[in-house]
């Protein structure tokens, strides 16, 4: 039988298909294992400021993100540039706190607390932020806690997020937790945007493109309370971070601080 050199590349490419798929599972197992590996160390190395739990408690919740967090948003802006849910922290929550004391006098310990829906103990703190969305990913009982939350009263800040894909998956995550809920948009008679400060006009532009047209949701439960506020392609956080570097306009700023009092004193008071 004679070979021709098409025969020989054609081997070739098959032979190289079959190893090289080998060699590429091979390769990704170690990437999982080192990846999920990173994501306990870097859960477990925070650091927070000392907390006295009779006063206001800003929660984050840290969740889940695979392989999604890593390749598209595992590496955040902040001090400690860890996974997607762990973005503007700490500073954005010790900034909001400092403005928070200021103008309201509420009680409130200096930084952030991180919680998860993994266990009991996010039922602690009424208040929770949750960001970068578009990579989270639930389990069974991570959604079933996170109903429970905020059936009990809790309330939930999500932000910093943007694009069709990644509001898809955050809906596809909420259909775990309420398969009979949807989001809605939130009207600018809302009483959100008017119960301390009069937001109404919702004209703060995202700080990272100009582009795009920030969206407002929320989601109620069935005596009408709102449980959410949703910041879609918005990343007010992000404001709070860097509000004491110029690299942020002082207005734009300003009003990202008002956005944040007011849903904090919304869900305090509603």
């Amino acid at each position: 039988m004679q070979w021709t050199i098409d025969d020989f590349r054609n081997k070739g490419r098959r032979h190289f298909s079959r190893q090289s798929l080998i060699v590429n599972r091979k390769f990704l197992f170690r990437v999982c294992l080192i990846i999920s590996l990173l994501g306990i160390l870097s859960a477990q190395d925070v650091v927070e400021l000392p907390r006295n739990e009779s006063k206001f408690t800003f929660a984050r919740i840290r969740f889940n993100s695979g392989m999604m967090g890593f390749f598209g948003g595992g590496m955040g802006m902040g001090d400690w540039n860890g996974p997607p849910w762990a973005h503007d922290w700490p500073r954005s929550e010790e900034h909001l706190m400092k403005i928070l004391a200021e103008v309201t006098r509420l009680d409130v310990n200096p930084g952030g607390h991180i919680i998860s829906f993994q266990n009991d103990d996010c039922y602690k703190y009424p208040i929770a932020y949750l960001c970068e969305v578009g990579f989270m990913q639930l389990s069974e009982e991570e959604a079933h806690r996170m109903a429970q939350y905020l059936l009990r009263g809790g309330f939930l800040i999500v932000d910093d997020f943007r694009g069709e894909r990644e509001f898809n998956n955050f809906k596809r995550q909420l259909r775990q937790v309420f398969p009979n809920r949807s989001l809605e948009e939130l009207p600018h008679t809302h009483p959100i945007w008017t119960c301390f400060y009069d937001i109404s006009d919702l004209s703060i532009e995202p700080p990272y493109s100009r582009f795009l047209t920030p969206q407002y949701f929320g989601m109620s439960d069935d005596n009408g309370r709102l449980m959410m506020v949703v910041d879609y392609n918005n990343d007010i956080s992000d404001y709070w971070e860097w509000s004491d570097d110029p690299i942020m306009p002082i207005e734009s700023t300003n009003e990202a601080y008002k956005y944040g009092v007011n849903y904090i004193m919304y869900a305090l008071t509603h």
